[in-house]
């Protein structure tokens, strides 16, 4: 195969794994954010949680409040009821007591409701905040990897610039710029298997003569299509190489 040629699949190589460590790297941010969002997501069901409580807790004295009043009521119409000297007044003061009494009643079955409710509440609030300490870890956990992952990156990077700088140094400098130029405009892919008569980028089948020309690999030849610089894998070669997952 053409050392140049050869050379410009190694470049292509190195290009990948930098473009994919430079996107990982550029990603970064974002994952941060999301991890952010994550903590902030259990911080609102706590708040949320608590809200509702005071909500809660705020409506049951309030109630507590009107029952104190009717039992107050009550306790009045009872002692008059004592004083009461005609069949007429004690018949209208027992049904000012028939109605305190129910007004007692409804206040009372309230109050056990938001009893009910403010346990459920409590419990509520207990669970959240016990699913945002956890989150808290995990979310702590996550950025610590998510350090040593950019910085595992980042160490890529750097190694296989260097491993590039050797590459670009032994290519001819017209081969180069022919590689960089496609790559800018090819979202950084610049060379191409041609495979069965096809560019295995752009899927367009190549003339015949030109397949032909990229099987021998003593030429650097382009894509009709899609301007690719294009090799050729021997079947042997092919098997070979062990496929990436």
């Amino acid at each position: 195969m053409n050392a140049d040629l050869q050379r410009l699949i190694e470049l292509q190589r190195l290009d990948s794994i930098v473009l994919d460590a430079q996107r990982r790297v550029a990603d970064e941010p974002a994952r941060r954010l999301a991890l952010d969002a994550r903590l902030e997501t259990a911080h609102q069901h706590v708040t949320t949680a608590k809200e509702q409580l005071a909500l809660s807790q705020a409506a049951r004295r309030d109630i507590e409040k009107d029952l104190a009043v009717q039992q107050g009521r009550l306790s009045k119409y009872r002692d008059q009821l004592m004083a009461v000297k005609t069949n007429v007044e004690y018949q209208a003061m027992q049904k000012e007591i028939a109605f305190a009494e129910a007004e007692v009643k409804t206040f009372e079955d309230r109050i056990l409701e938001f009893m009910l409710a403010g346990d459920e509440l409590t419990a509520a609030v207990k669970k959240a905040e016990a699913e945002l300490a956890a989150e808290q870890k995990a979310v702590e956990a996550d950025k610590k990897a998510l350090i040593a992952e950019m910085d595992e990156f980042k160490k890529v990077i750097g190694e296989t610039n260097g491993l590039r700088a050797d590459v670009i140094q032994s290519l001819d400098p017209k081969v180069l710029a022919m590689f960089q130029l496609v790559g800018s405009r090819k979202n950084g892919i610049a060379v191409a298997e041609a495979r069965d008569g096809i560019c295995t980028i752009c899927h367009v089948r190549l003339r015949p003569q030109v397949f032909n020309t990229v099987r021998r690999g003593d030429d650097i030849l382009q894509c009709d299509s899609c301007n690719r610089i294009l090799y050729f894998v021997p079947a042997a070669v092919a098997t070979a190489t062990p496929t990436a997952p």
